[in-house]
């Protein structure tokens, strides 16, 4: 490694944040009777995405996360909040 090479160290997104996102992805799109295939489809990615998201395998990025929530028709932060759908979020 050269002099003017610097070694990041990865960041890892919040556990908590990450499952409560996962779990909010699946209970909006159950609600709504999609699959993981459709709802992948409707945002113009691959289903095996979709499913590692809903794992808390992948982090997401912001533009990622607005496709997902506009094909699920909520907010961003309605994906991000803790029970949202439990909390009459559900849209």
């Amino acid at each position: 490694m050269s002099k003017n090479t610097k070694k990041y160290k990865r960041r890892k997104p919040n556990f908590r944040i990450t499952q409560i996102l996962a779990s909010n992805i699946r209970s909006f799109r159950k609600t709504r009777g999609l699959s993981q295939e459709a709802l992948a489809e409707m945002c113009s990615l691959h289903r095996t995405y979709i499913g590692a998201v809903e794992r808390g395998e992948r982090n997401v990025t912001l533009s990622t996360l607005e496709l997902i929530a506009g094909a699920l028709g909520v907010s961003v932060p309605d994906l991000l909040t803790e029970e949202s759908i439990k909390n009459g979020k559900e849209k």
